[in-house]
């Protein structure tokens, strides 16, 4: 680990020393601006797949990275030069077994499918015939991975020591949380392969949409899945596919991930142009399970509610639902906040892609909320990340498709869903713990509501006064909630009958 480190310190030290030295030379402090931003996208790149993650994580966080950098690290990408087959064969050797090649009736060992810094893929027939894409993992990438992932923890938790007013709205180390967990199977193949069985679970109720399926027994470093045909949908010609293909494609695409973010609470994390393949006559194959997210349900239902505030054109609602979602600061201005979200939302409503980057709209209101003092859940980024790669990505094929029209088209299903899991019997069981934990008095409350339903007599009565150490909002949330959990309750217990 110690070489790493200190390879890691000499690259980002160089930068650092470069960085110092600019302002010195000839040019307009524009230039200087892009030179630096170029310099640290190098070098990220240079230092492989973790420190590219988090340059493309911090290209959705205009917050508190300046514009020039941002356009900078959007440009990051995980493709390097292929090196030959030789370096593969033994880990080939290594997970299959050294009669490996009766796998293969044929594999393409001179031209890679794709290469990057973590695997190198390639073509191949599979003993049977079956067209087959091979995943190799490169040798040693593991173990710098995992030192990688300890270098960045340790330069997360001296920046909280260093800058504690920073990390109190940007909350570092919990952002690389979020990346690591979500990239579990970019180091471990077996988890991939899972990803990619789940995802195309989901994935089988759409027409114009499907994952391919892994074709033999996965290993920690060799991955075999079908072919996916056609090419990168950045490469596609639109002109090939009918309308009726060109759209299916992109609504499927755009429901996916909805449903992904507001359902499964499991999503693509890196859907990236180069992870979807299209072809005319074919589904659009969603590749590349490396790196997923997961949404806890809180924050995956606010989310929903922010997009229906911004449909809805309701800038007043998205600032409270954004702050609900967050923490804020001591210091915050919740005034400002709301006024800022006011003058956004009108300009993001009803937009259709080749007008608005939603994903962009959706990191944008994070710079008002971190210079409002409000911090925000750590996935944000990954959303925002994963929004702006989609929508990117359709552009490439359909960019005259409406967000908020395609999310309307699933708002049906999407309700349905969370209102089968608000009434499950796990979820009811959960509310009618709730209830027995509460507080004293929402047991009374219970029993005046029960009272008052069996006088066909019920009334909601809030107090308006202003009690000592009593804030009047959160009697009110309290009452309300105290209703839910009994209403709850009462449907668990009519279900168990």
């Amino acid at each position: 680990m110690y070489a790493r480190a200190r390879y890691v310190s000499t690259v980002l030290g160089r930068l650092l020393a470069d960085g110092l030295r600019r302002p010195g030379r000839g040019g307009s402090e524009e230039e200087s601006g892009r030179a630096r931003a170029r310099a640290v996208r190098e070098s990220l790149q240079s230092l492989g797949p973790f420190y590219i993650k988090v340059g493309q994580m911090l290209s959705t966080r205009p917050d508190f990275v300046p514009p020039a950098m941002i356009a900078e690290l959007r440009r990051l990408h995980d493709q390097v030069t292929p090196v030959p087959f030789e370096v593969f064969e033994p880990v080939l050797a290594k997970e299959f077994g050294p009669r490996w090649p009766r796998l293969f009736r044929d594999i393409d060992t001179e031209t890679p499918l794709g290469a990057a810094s973590l695997a190198q893929v390639y073509r191949a027939d599979l003993a049977d015939g079956t067209p087959a894409a091979v995943k190799i993992q490169r040798p040693g990438v593991e173990r710098i991975m995992a030192q990688d992932m300890a270098i960045l923890r340790r330069a997360a938790r001296l920046t909280a020591r260093a800058a504690p007013r920073f990390t109190t709205v940007i909350d570092v180390p919990a952002m690389l949380g979020v990346l690591f967990d979500a990239m579990e199977g970019e180091s471990d193949f077996r988890k991939e392969a899972g990803n990619m069985r789940r995802a195309h679970r989901l994935t089988e109720g759409f027409k114009h949409l499907t994952v391919p399926q892994v074709l033999i027994a996965p290993t920690r470093r060799v991955l075999v899945q079908s072919l996916a045909p056609g090419t990168s949908i950045r490469d596609a010609d639109p002109a090939a596919f009918t309308t009726d293909e060109r759209t299916g494609i992109g609504r499927d695409l755009m429901a996916f991930m909805y449903r992904g973010y507001f359902l499964d609470r499991y999503f693509h994390a890196d859907l990236h142009p180069g992870n979807i393949f299209v072809a005319p006559g074919h589904p659009a194959h969603v590749i590349d399970w490396g790196m997923v997210g997961r949404i806890e349900t809180s924050i995956s239902r606010s989310l929903l509610l922010a997009l229906f505030n911004v449909a809805a054109n309701d800038g007043a609602g998205l600032a409270r639902t954004w702050v609900e979602m967050g923490h804020p600061t001591p210091w915050a201005d919740l005034a400002g906040f709301r006024t800022d979200m006011s003058t956004l939302v009108p300009k993001a409503t009803s937009a259709s892609l080749d007008e608005l980057d939603f994903g962009v709209t959706l990191t944008a209101v994070l710079v008002h909320s971190t210079r409002r003092g409000i911090r925000s859940s750590p996935v944000i980024a990954l959303l925002g990340k994963s929004f702006a790669n989609l929508e990117g990505s359709i552009r490439h094929l359909c960019p005259e498709l409406s967000i908020t029209d395609v999310l309307a088209e699933n708002l049906r299903t999407i309700i349905f869903g969370l209102a089968r899991e608000i009434l499950s019997d796990q979820q009811a069981a959960r509310t009618a713990l709730e209830l027995m934990i509460a507080a004293p008095g929402t047991l009374h409350q219970g029993r005046d509501i029960l009272r008052n339903l069996a006088d066909n007599d019920l009334t909601l009565r809030v107090a308006t006064e202003n009690r000592p150490g009593r804030d009047r909002t959160a009697t009110s949330t309290q009452y309300t909630r105290a209703v839910l959990i009994l209403a709850a309750a009462v449907i668990w217990a009519n279900r168990r009958k």
